[in-house]
């Protein structure tokens, strides 16, 4: 009986080991997977950095790199249109948000697709962030309109829809596929 019961238990440890290694690991890297990247710049053209989305396991993974913006807090969020019109980015329109949620990852009502944690640039001007944000796909990322990536002028606040009271826009760039 203590022989069954010990084999049973070790099948059954073996059996819950073998599910563990079924599940999504959100984040890790696909093979051949679909990259996009933006070009981000200031309302003068000027290029200061780049943005990429990388489909991973589960979601996208962007990473932003800037250098020559302010120093301080900036909302960052992924918009709805692949435009960057001058002077004030207002084509690349809202937020991406397909749901139809409300804004921010601290709002109770849920957040956009498109929202960012904020990016932090230093006193040299310069800033990354990486953030893999489950459930988006590259497909709804590069729609018919496409995509675009937006730096705000001030800190995002998490929760205020639409934007999080983030400010004018200061650079953008749009995805384009790789």
């Amino acid at each position: 009986m203590r022989t069954t019961l010990t084999v049973t238990l070790g099948a059954a440890a073996m059996a819950l080991g073998g599910c563990e290694n079924n599940k999504i690991d959100v984040g890790m890297p696909i093979a051949n997977a679909m990259t996009a990247t933006a070009a981000i710049r200031t309302a003068t053209g000027a290029t200061v950095g780049r943005a990429t989305a990388m489909d991973v396991a589960g979601g996208i993974r962007y990473t932003i790199d800037v250098t020559g913006l302010p120093p301080g807090t900036h909302g960052a969020h992924i918009h709805m249109t692949g435009r960057c019109d001058a002077p004030d980015f207002a084509t690349a329109g809202g937020h991406w948000n397909p749901t139809g949620a409300k804004h921010g990852t601290m709002n109770p009502m849920g957040q956009h697709d498109g929202d960012l944690p904020n990016l932090i640039i230093g006193t040299g001007g310069r800033g990354t962030l990486g953030i893999t944000v489950p459930g988006q796909t590259m497909a709804g990322l590069l729609d018919a309109d496409g995509a675009a990536i937006v730096i705000h002028a001030g800190p995002d606040d998490l929760m205020t829809d639409p934007s999080g009271n983030s400010g004018g826009r200061i650079a953008c760039g749009v995805f384009t596929p790789n």
